[in-house]
């Protein structure tokens, strides 16, 4: 089976789907399928983490890579984003119409979040068999957001074309029942034809080690405090007002709270942090990926959180790294929400509803105080990743939803 993985970030970029998709291509074709991404050069962090790489390269695992040359404005900046899209989705569509190979099958990711809509277009004019890998579902962030307005027309727009998209593409590929609930309810697609997938991490690289064992809390005096991290992208469909809150409840104790990544809300978290004096609180840029085994392990907790309203829109998978790393999970989200359910079914950590800053102090300090329960919990956290959430389970089920696509007329 021939498979072309499309996506605007792929590794060496920092984003989390880049690094997802590149384990995803390898492990494919280590077990028999030919596989071939076409992306962007790295753009998705601050201009420091571009690493210099090939247009056109192989992977020791037959993986072939081709780089468009797409414009690499800031992202965190509406019309940036968009131009980058543009130039990126364009030149994609006319490669896409015109590529002569048979026997295809073309997974579309929602990076760029229209990026699906490319397969639909080029399906009206060939044959294209595609299957949509949803990761973050649009219009209904940007709505959530407060960048378009529910139902004026580009909402009505998109929706039409997102409808297109869903109907015509052979199989799509979610990552929880709720993002399954809100393509099948909104669109009326069969609930056979729509999968749920969830993300995962690398478990041979990610693993647990001693927190005295890691260079990142040497380095950064986080051996003897209790320490709770928040490593990855600092959106705005997180909550970090929760953590903010409880940092200042526990401002006198011996407490750190450690924020390391980027994005739209970061200039905002590091405000707040020098204004309330939080003197115990540090932010550090994304760090390298060869060390991020380090830097996760420099903690006794980690915090995966998801705003309110974003059930099914999107899902936190930083919840995967730090189930990798065997850290107790604090999952800060709705009482519906599926992260809740995951967390506290497993027993891997513990649930704070969303505001609840005095609760999360409460079981800051109490995770503090026990620290068998936290190695117990911390132990859960990685048996837990290891049943469900290694690359080759997941990539097992990729495997079948593409030959199932394959397989259809």
């Amino acid at each position: 089976m021939k498979v072309v993985i499309l996506n605007q970030y792929y590794a060496p970029d920092v984003a989390s789907t880049g690094h997802l998709l590149y384990e995803l291509a390898n492990d494919l074709s280590a077990n028999g399928k030919k596989v071939h991404v076409i992306t962007c050069r790295p753009s998705y962090g601050p201009p420091e983490t571009w690493q210099p790489c090939p247009r056109n390269e192989t992977s020791p695992s037959g993986v072939s890579v081709h780089r468009m040359l797409a414009t690499r404005f800031n992202k965190d900046h509406l019309l940036g984003r968009i131009v980058n899209s543009i130039t990126f989705l364009l030149p994609l569509a006319g490669r896409m119409l015109f590529r002569l190979q048979r026997d295809e099958v073309f997974l579309y990711t929602t990076n760029p979040p229209y990026l699906g809509i490319v397969g639909t277009m080029v399906g009206l004019f060939r044959r294209h068999r595609y299957v949509v890998l949803l990761h973050d579902a649009y219009p209904q962030m940007v709505v959530w957001v407060g960048k378009i307005r529910k139902g004026g027309i580009i909402d009505r727009v998109w929706h039409l074309l997102n409808k297109w998209m869903y109907k015509r593409a052979k199989e799509t590929i979610v990552l929880c029942e709720a993002a399954k609930d809100l393509v099948c309810d909104t669109y009326d697609i069969d609930p056979n034809r729509v999968h749920v997938i969830p993300n995962w991490a690398d478990g041979e690289f990610l693993h647990p080690i001693d927190k005295a064992d890691s260079p990142f809390a040497k380095e950064h005096d986080l051996v003897k405090p209790f320490t709770l991290l928040y490593s990855g992208n600092m959106g705005l469909y997180y909550d970090f007002d929760t953590m903010l809150n409880a940092a200042t409840l526990l401002r006198d104790e011996d407490i750190r709270f450690v924020f390391v990544g980027g994005g739209g809300v970061r200039n905002r978290i590091e405000q707040e942090i020098e204004q309330r004096q939080l003197d115990k609180a540090l932010m550090f840029a994304h760090q390298p990926f060869e060390t991020l085994n380090e830097s996760l392990n420099a903690c006794d907790a980690s915090f995966v959180t998801i705003a309110k309203g974003i059930e099914g829109i999107s899902f936190p998978s930083k919840l995967y790294t730090s189930l990798a790393v065997g850290k107790v999970i604090i999952a800060i989200c709705e009482p519906h929400s599926s992260l809740r359910t995951i967390v506290e079914e497993s027993g891997c950590g513990v649930w704070v509803e969303l505001g609840d800053a005095e609760g999360l102090a409460r079981c800051i300090r109490e995770l503090a105080a026990d620290p068998e329960r936290t190695r117990r919990m911390g132990q859960a956290a990685r048996e837990l990743f290891e049943r469900d959430y290694t690359l080759q389970a997941c990539a097992r089920q990729y495997a079948q939803v593409l030959e199932r696509a394959q397989r259809r007329h």
